[in-house]
């Protein structure tokens, strides 16, 4: 088994979880951060990170840490950390197409002695069942004979600058207890909040894909209590802040949920579970639930026009914020796609304003045109999408100038009391 003050590593993807953690472990070790991507190796060599996850000066203080596309470049790395994007396809069904090319890009690079860790949330059984058989078939050499293999689960959250890869406790795992010694380890030399060994990879593997799952329906049941208490005429965020004073009460808020995990991890352990024979029926009935907010948001939004004689065909909406969360500029499964799609089907004209999201982005991954800023008394109706800490700070009154004389303004976010806006999630 490798020695620490040997470990030479490779980072496997520098998105919103690998470079963070390439730049940690380039404090520490030769490291070389991966990325098929040449634009993003560009632009990282420049110091310059889009994603806003790792500003300049970070980034000149990993003063191990090298970029590349060259696949060439790994041949001198003996650990590996794999943190590539395991999406879901159009049918709700695990991607595993990049993790499957990065473990065949692997099998070039492996040599005898080396270590492979994956990151990437994944189903229980597939680092193992899918991963590794990949390894050993490009590079022909045997699993925990002649490499070795772990899991430890990112626990990334975008745009938060408070929880950062070095201050959340990581856990971690080996297919071997050897293996497991070291990864925890090497690990141990970059998380200062500790380590969290799990007895298997299986094992880690499942408490990551549970962490989100448990998320996805918290936010489902309380996205089902405001559709419910709309009907009754209830504020919701009332009914949660009295809720809220009991010691144990729970504080999540409805809302869209999107992003590369809630929205997407929930279907990985469903799929697994159907391969073993269980049709899930809590963690699809969330599912739904949250998948159908944005349709709901839409519908609220267009009754509510019409109870208020504004004509919805040829009205113009404003959408403010594109991103799945506030304050990043992350688009990855953004569900606020989906209630544009909705007003369009009313033949609604709309328009969307983001300041944290790249225009380019926008329109390759979803045809969204950003617009550089709403225009004054233009508009029928408003919806704030996304709590950027700008908008919380435009306040309504400078909101509802870009309202016509007689418009709606839907607070999601619950950004503004219920008694300066006409409508709130």
């Amino acid at each position: 088994m490798l020695k620490l003050e040997d470990v030479k590593l490779g980072v496997i993807g520098l998105g919103y979880v690998g470079l963070p953690l390439a730049v940690e472990f380039g404090k520490v070790f030769p490291t070389v951060g991966y990325d098929i991507n040449k634009k993003r190796i560009y632009e990282l060599s420049n110091g310059v990170d889009h994603t806003l996850e790792v500003e300049p000066e970070l980034l000149k203080s990993s003063n191990h840490l090298s970029f590349s596309c060259d696949l060439a470049e790994l041949q001198h790395c003996n650990t590996y950390i794999v943190t590539v994007p395991t999406p879901i396809d159009s049918s709700a069904r695990p991607d595993l197409t990049p993790l499957i090319r990065a473990s065949e890009a692997l099998g070039k690079v492996i040599t005898k002695g080396d270590v492979v860790i994956y990151e990437s949330t994944v189903y229980p059984g597939a680092t193992e069942e899918d991963c590794i058989p990949i390894i050993e078939k490009v590079s022909g050499l045997t699993f925990n004979q002649d490499f070795f293999a772990g899991y430890s689960p990112e626990r990334i959250n975008p745009g938060d600058k408070e929880h950062r890869v070095t201050t959340i406790m990581k856990v971690t795992s080996g297919s071997t207890p050897e293996a497991a010694d070291f990864v925890d380890a090497l690990y141990q030399k970059v998380i200062f909040a500790g380590t969290h060994k799990a007895s298997s990879i299986k094992v880690a593997e499942a408490a990551k894909v549970i962490e989100n799952t448990q998320r996805d329906l918290n936010i489902a049941l309380v996205n089902e209590l405001s559709i419910i208490f709309n009907r009754l005429g209830i504020d919701t965020e009332e009914v949660l802040e009295a809720a809220g004073t009991k010691w144990n009460f729970l504080p999540f808020r409805p809302g869209l949920v999107g992003g590369h995990c809630i929205g997407v991890d929930p279907y990985y352990l469903t799929h697994k579970a159907e391969q073993v024979g269980y049709h899930p029926q809590v963690i699809l009935a969330g599912r739904r639930v949250n998948d159908g907010m944005g349709a709901y948001v839409a519908g609220q939004l267009v009754k509510k026009m019409i109870k208020e004689r504004i004509h919805v065909e040829g009205a113009r909406v404003l959408i403010m914020g594109l991103a799945f969360k506030e304050n990043c500029p992350d688009l990855r499964n953004t569900k606020v796609v989906d209630i544009i799609h909705e007003l369009s089907d009313f033949n609604v004209e709309v328009d969307v304003y983001d300041p944290h999201v790249s225009k380019d982005e926008a329109g390759l991954e979803y045809g969204v045109s950003l617009i550089d800023m709403p225009a004054q008394e233009a508009y029928d109706a408003i919806v704030l999408a996304v709590a950027h800490d700008e908008f919380r700070e435009m306040g309504g009154k400078m909101i509802r100038r870009w309202g016509k004389p007689v418009h709606i303004l839907y607070d999601l976010k619950c950004i503004f009391s219920k008694f300066e806006v006409e409508l709130r999630l």
